[in-house]
């Protein structure tokens, strides 16, 4: 007697919707983008359509990609949280993990240049970016913490408009923040070759792109969740309590 056959519904892709719905509507899909360096998170409001023609890619084979053949997650994941909680996962989860690895990864970068530079010559460009990143994203994350996040969780609670005016403006700089730390990873793959090992490589050097790719990937996944879902429900629910 064959085994019977799970009931399993693909999805259907829309081209049409922007890269950061169809992470949001199924996060499996980040990896996907991931593989064929498609941004999701900086630039997760173009459309898939937009993006893969910006990439050169063939927008059938990105679509096959996407909709994946297994059923989708519960519901339930962080476009069901509420801001304030899925403000405060993002800094248990992310921001916790960068103020923990960033003073790591530099010691890796700069020792890393130190030994290897003779020979590496990228790797100037590479603890150039890093520290840039770095010294960017330190006061980022305070700000969120110590401002805007706690803002939020106010706004959230008594649909009270924030005291430092409109979230338009400090949402936006957030976002330009973002732009400019991507940029800056972008730059790091491309110095790597995509966190390509060398052959002369040792346990550091192979230690440092290791940790780099994964501060790179945490990071996309880190700004979705605040451009894509957080910002923007934030800013709806700040035009909603205007109006009452």
């Amino acid at each position: 007697m064959p085994a019977p056959r799970r009931n399993m519904k693909a999805m259907t892709v829309d081209t049409n919707a922007t890269l950061g719905d169809l992470v949001t509507e199924d996060p499996r899909r980040s990896r996907v983008l991931e593989k064929f360096g498609i941004d999701y998170c900086c630039n997760g409001q173009r459309a898939l359509v937009d993006a893969t023609s910006a990439a050169g890619l063939d927008l059938d084979v990105v679509t096959k990609a996407l909709d994946l053949p297994d059923p989708t997650p519960t519901p339930g994941g962080h476009e069901a949280l509420e801001n304030a909680v899925l403000a405060h996962d993002i800094v248990d989860t992310h921001h916790a993990y960068m103020w923990e690895e960033m003073p790591r990864l530099q010691a890796l970068v700069d020792k890393v240049d130190t030994v290897h530079g003779e020979r590496h010559p990228e790797l100037a460009g590479v603890r150039a970016a890093f520290t840039e990143a770095v010294t960017a994203l330190d006061p980022h994350m305070t700000t969120e913490e110590r401002v805007v996040f706690p803002a939020i969780s106010r706004l959230e609670k008594t649909q009270a408009l924030s005291a430092f005016g409109s979230f338009a403006a400090p949402i936006q700089e957030l976002r330009d923040e973002h732009d400019a730390v991507g940029r800056l990873f972008k730059q790091l793959r491309s110095l790597t070759a995509d966190y390509a090992v060398p052959a002369d490589a040792c346990n550091s050097y192979r230690a440092m792109l290791q940790g780099l790719e994964e501060m790179e990937l945490d990071l996309h996944e880190h700004i979705h969740k605040e451009n894509n879902i957080l910002f923007p429900r934030v800013l709806a629910l700040e035009e909603q309590a205007a109006r009452t």
